[in-house]
């Protein structure tokens, strides 16, 4: 069996950084592809204590979502006017466009899907999806029915690692089921909540093509009754993408975690009450990588050695002492997407 079937990662996932001149119908280019999923973040200056903008192709241009908060989601071309071949174009008219504001640093990072939809009934619900067979990640939509037996298809035509929701007609928090989490519980992406089993329903019954939830028949948050859905489904590709879970131990000489790739991009979330926090091989471009954004916060990029990491040539090293990242004993969640792959036709070197 071959190392990875994804020699580039970077035709898979992306992080573009740029600097906002707030003109109108922007094209930004260099992403490498035509991103199906767009998370744009300000990271210093005038707009950098603005949210966290996540755009896709499945719910259309301009629509957008924010992981800082439980906001429902709303249209503003002002911030997101395309997709593009090679990238996104910002700013229909150029006014108030917070992702495109003068005096700001911004970061996207940018994900492939198919770059189309389908149909998918596999599960009780149709969903609307786009998906990529190959990176193992699908964005999808589905208009929930309030029933706890019911099931939405996402296809991946795998099990999934990680799967992110949010409700978007109404003000409900993003729930994350992720594969090393106690069962049933989610974590939601918009707090610092720990992992938990909310009475009001969380993701659960996750197969190879289709996931549910799980409780009352009522009131689940995740599936209420007439309420449209979204979601981005990531599973395992060995050299490209992986999710799991470590154990910090509260030292600057912190826990390695071995990832079989260069990561690009990490998320790292401590499963008790602690921020999410991200970091990528982009912002930094050498170690400690030590530039911090939170998905459950709006504010500006902040560098603290005590949350830093190394992004190694097969994994990454904890070098805060910070609990939020390395709390001695307690777990911790991760996501990350590579760089390079430790072996193969691409082979990654040290940073």
């Amino acid at each position: 069996m071959a190392y990875t079937t994804i020699k580039k990662p970077s035709d898979y996932f992306n992080t573009l950084l740029y600097s906002g001149n707030n003109t109108a119908q922007r094209q930004l280019t260099g992403v490498g592809f035509k991103p199906d999923l767009v998370w744009i973040k300000g990271r210093s200056g005038t707009y950098g204590a603005y949210g966290h903008f996540l755009f896709d192709a499945v719910r259309g241009v301009g629509k957008q979502i924010f992981t800082n908060n439980s906001n429902a989601e709303s249209t503003n071309l002002n911030n997101l006017y395309s997709f593009n071949s090679d990238g996104f174009s910002l700013g229909q008219s150029g006014v108030d466009a917070v992702t495109n504001g003068s005096s700001t640093e911004f970061v996207s990072w940018n994900w492939l899907a198919s770059n189309g939809t389908a149909s998918n009934t596999n599960g009780s619900i149709t969903s609307t999806v786009s998906v990529n067979t190959t990176s193992k990640f699908s964005i999808g939509k589905w208009l929930g029915n309030s029933s706890a037996s019911a099931t939405v298809g996402h296809g991946l035509g795998t099990t999934p690692s990680v799967i992110i929701t949010k409700e978007l007609n109404g003000e409900d928090w993003w729930h994350v089921w992720h594969k090393d989490l106690t069962n049933p519980n989610n974590m939601f992406l918009n707090t610092n909540s720990a992992q938990q089993a909310p009475g009001d329903g969380t993701i659960s019954n996750v197969g190879s093509s289709t996931f549910g939830f799980q409780g009352a028949t009522n009131v689940i948050a995740v599936n209420q009754s007439g309420i449209n859905n979204v979601f981005y489904c990531f599973a395992e590709v060995k050299g490209f993408s992986k999710f799991g879970s470590y154990f910090g131990n509260g030292s600057s000489n912190g826990t390695f975690v071995y990832t079989g790739f260069k990561p690009a991009f990490i998320i790292l979330k401590n499963t008790t009450n602690y921020d999410w926090h991200i970091f990528d091989n982009t912002r930094n471009g050498y170690n400690l990588s030590n530039s911090s954004l939170k998905t459950n916060s709006s504010g500006a990029e902040y560098t603290f050695d005590d949350v830093s990491v190394d992004l190694l040539s097969n994994g990454f090293k904890l070098r805060g002492t910070d609990i939020a990242i390395n709390q001695n004993g307690t777990k911790h969640i991760f996501m990350a997407f590579a760089e390079e792959p430790l072996v193969g036709d691409n082979p990654a070197t040290a940073r």
